[in-house]
């Protein structure tokens, strides 16, 4: 008896976020609210495991980083082609 896969199990959610070089920096599995604050867990460089937490504070401060063409940007990047 072999041991294949379950044609019926569902994928794993995974968001990348990719180098210049298309190159995976990071793997997000799971984004999740734990009180005031952000908890994002996936992988760095594709072995590393990682828990960041975003507070409302440093939320805030990545806010400002943004202008309004980049905020525009934002709201259309979800229907936008890859």
């Amino acid at each position: 008896m072999t041991n294949l896969p379950n044609k019926g199990a569902a994928k794993a959610r995974v968001a990348r976020i990719l180098d210049a070089n298309d190159k995976e920096l990071m793997a997000i599995r799971k984004i999740e609210a734990d009180g005031n604050t952000l908890v994002i867990r996936g992988k760095i460089f594709g072995a590393m495991p990682m828990v960041a937490r975003l507070t409302p504070a440093e939320a805030r401060a990545a806010l400002r980083l943004l202008d309004v063409r980049t905020v525009l940007f934002l709201l259309t990047l979800l229907f936008r082609r890859n």
